[in-house]
């Protein structure tokens, strides 16, 4: 329900603000209550939005000579830092998350547009080999428009991500935030074009995905799909770009395992643990969710984590607690179904419930939840609960370990606890994940390494100098140059 006077949020299409016939509230989750009315853009605007991409595309950002290119994507980097703290109060506004978090995540932002604004002048060609008298070489192009799909958990990161590749690439793009959190990605886009981004380079059409995000994935105007999101939602947007023969850049969630062994660290492993699975309430692609943990350490490290577990606090985003809310009702009513079921299926050690603190009752809290001794093939262990859910197994031998870990149809993440640097190696290799980290957890692993899953976890890889070539594609040219001498 709209109410009176609520600040009003539009679309961005052709440099300009675009106004709907009707509009979807967001609340902030931390209470409850409605903060901002956003445009419901539909197909039209779509049309519009991917129109005003392609007139922008083949008039003058085509041509654009890289170095050109990447000074604007350093210009939009300064102007995400200059307004830095704006943008991390609507993020936290919008999705509920820690102030500190939201902080980190504009300056991570920030640090694509710098990274990609550098790197795409390395992006070079290939001379190829060839018979005497001919030459032959790549030349690397973008595709053109692309659109570009997003969760609401990590709003501008995602935007930014998968965004500055794309724009320092070549192409054009269009945004579609998702309806539960869309206010600082269309505040980022406002951003963009005051640092100098031309008008159509980079369009937003806020909606529900109904309305909007399905008409752009199977849109004919576009030439590549970026989607960030659930597995479900991934499937569907998958088969609209097949219709089209798009190629697709997806992540779509983890499931990702700690491995913990007897001679791991227990104290930087019981801190990342916890921090990987609470930060941002559990709602994170590269959520550490599932701990293995030897037989000899697994009462300490439990001990260790259900003290952590029970001191936490919880509240809203803006007093920067270490956990905030779950992004909606639904959501929290999701995990909380999870929780239900997972009693059936392993111990309780902390959580399992809603805050009992009479103020944040309007919220959407969860308590950061243990459950112990789950079996590896449980409802809980097996899919990804997107909340702060922490699944713990027991195992006594390395293969049973890897086994255990490489038993979901996920393969995001994984991290590996042990001073034998042997062992981790091995691991390294026969993890079925697409990041491995030793000794350390970073769920998103830098703007440097490549990012992205085997398995149901996604297609291609995000992040890194890979993401740029995600987002082009090579033309080989062959050429008679002369004649035998």
């Amino acid at each position: 329900m709209l109410t009176r006077g609520m600040p009003r949020t539009g679309g961005l299409i052709h440099g300009e603000r675009v106004d709907t016939p009707s509009y979807f509230t967001v609340v902030d989750p931390s209470t409850g209550r409605p903060i901002a009315a956003v445009a419901r853009c539909g197909a039209t605007e779509v049309d519009a939005a991917v129109d005003a991409a392609r007139s922008a595309f083949d008039g003058t950002w085509r041509h654009l000579p890289a170095a050109q290119r990447a000074r604007m994507c350093r210009a939009v980097a300064t102007g995400i830092r200059t307004a830095r703290q704006e943008l991390a109060d609507l993020e936290t506004l919008d999705t509920g998350k820690p102030i500190g978090q939201a902080l980190v995540d504009v300056d991570v932002a920030a640090r694509y547009f710098e990274f990609y604004g550098t790197t795409i002048e390395a992006l070079f060609g290939d001379t190829l080999p060839a018979e005497p008298g001919a030459l032959a070489y790549t030349l690397i192009e973008p595709y053109g428009v692309s659109a570009h799909i997003i969760p609401w958990n990590y709003p501008l990161q995602v935007a930014a991500r998968t965004l500055a590749p794309a724009l320092a690439a070549g192409n054009t793009c269009v945004l579609k935030p998702a309806e539960d959190a869309p206010l600082s990605s269309v505040r980022f886009a406002q951003l963009a074009l005051e640092a100098g981004l031309p008008p159509g380079v980079l369009n937003v059409v806020p909606g529900y995905g109904a309305e909007a995000g399905a008409p752009l994935a199977a849109h004919p105007g576009i030439d590549h799909l970026s989607f960030t999101g659930s597995r479900a939602v991934g499937r569907t947007v998958m088969q609209a770009a097949a219709a089209n023969i798009v190629p697709v850049t997806l992540e779509l969630g983890g499931k990702s395992p700690h491995l913990v062994f007897p001679d791991a660290d227990l104290d930087t492993a019981a801190d990342l643990i916890y921090r990987s699975i609470t930060e941002h309430a559990g709602q994170n692609c590269s959520a550490g969710s599932r701990l293995i943990v030897h037989d000899r350490v697994h009462d300490e490290l439990i001990a260790r984590l259900a003290r952590r577990f029970a001191a936490v606090r919880v509240g809203p985003g803006i007093s920067d607690p270490d956990v905030g809310p779950l992004i909606s009702a639904r959501q929290r009513d999701r995990v909380l179904g999870y929780i239900d079921r997972g009693r059936a299926e392993g111990r309780v050690v902390a959580g399992g419930c809603v805050p009992s603190d009479p103020a944040l009752a309007g919220g959407f809290y969860v308590l950061p939840t243990i459950f112990d001794g789950v079996d590896p093939n449980a409802c809980i262990a097996q899919e990804e609960i997107f909340g702060p859910v922490l699944c713990v197994h027991r195992f006594a031998e390395t293969a049973q370990a890897l086994a255990i870990a490489n038993n979901t149809t996920y393969g995001l993440s994984a991290g590996v606890w042990t001073r034998d640097i042997g062992l981790a190696h091995a691991l390294c290799r026969r993890l079925q994940v697409g990041q491995v980290f030793v000794n350390n957890y970073s769920a998103a692993g830098g703007v440097e390494l490549p990012f992205g899953g085997y398995r149901q976890s996604g297609v291609g890889r995000e992040k890194g100098f890979e993401a740029l070539r995600e987002y082009s594609r090579s033309k080989a040219v062959a050429i008679r140059v002369a004649d035998e001498l």
